[in-house]
């Protein structure tokens, strides 16, 4: 895995952010940001339910507190995908190329980057990255600048670009991997389950993914252990 096949893997990513972040310009400039600041909020985060939060907190001036525990909990997630993908890439992985995988890590980029087979490398990882945090900014930047003079109908259909981009990472993985499609299963269960059941009518969405992340995993890796051998240590 090298440079050239990061930026091909990324490409789809890419696309995909563009369009979603899209709506995250037109929405910026709604709520009274600036097009220079909906830029930049985009340039250095990477997360699409984090900034629309974020957004919506500042629209409506909350607090730093506030602020910070929603992007807590919304992002905790990438804790987890940090910790799992830390164990796979190369010795390369130094200092502040630890910060840059922590940022860059987004659920895209992680399914398509941990499926790889072998060590991530450092400049596949490079390639894999940089273009959807283009993508992401550039997509931004159209948003705030040309959002309201596309219909409505255009801009509302933008948003639904980013689940159909998971899906294609997904589906190929599960159709190969019968253990992968059973976990996915079990993930959209317990989804499902928190979405309707009324207890957990109150839990936030990041919160949910969390919990259909662990559970779904723990309960795969009961069901299909994996047998490491002593080479692999």
């Amino acid at each position: 895995m090298n440079f050239k096949q990061g930026i091909r893997d990324g490409i789809p990513i890419g696309l995909g952010y563009a369009a979603v972040s899209f709506a995250f310009g037109i929405l910026a400039v709604d709520k009274d940001l600036t097009v220079s600041e909906a830029v930049l909020i985009s340039l250095t985060n990477l997360t699409s339910a984090g900034q629309f939060a974020g957004l919506t907190i500042i629209a409506e001036l909350g607090t730093l507190v506030e602020m910070a525990l929603s992007q807590f909990i919304i992002n905790l997630r990438y804790m987890l995908m940090a910790i799992s993908l830390s164990q796979k890439v190369d010795d390369d992985f130094k200092g502040i190329w630890r910060w840059i995988l922590g940022f860059a890590i987004t659920d895209e980029i992680f399914a398509v980057a941990i499926q790889n087979p072998g060590k991530i490398k450092r400049n596949y990882f490079m390639g894999l990255t940089i273009i959807p945090i283009i993508g992401w900014t550039l997509g931004t930047l159209g948003g705030a600048l040309l959002g309201n003079i596309l219909p409505a109908i255009i801009t509302n259909a933008l948003g639904v670009a980013l689940y159909g981009m998971f899906i294609a990472v997904v589906v190929p993985k599960a159709r190969d991997d019968s253990h992968v499609f059973v976990a996915v299963c079990i993930a959209v269960a317990i989804s499902v389950a928190l979405k309707y059941i009324p207890v957990f009518a109150d839990l936030s969405g990041g919160f949910a993914i969390i919990i259909c992340t662990v559970v779904a995993s723990l309960i795969a890796a009961v069901l299909f252990p994996v047998e490491v051998s002593e080479d692999e240590f």
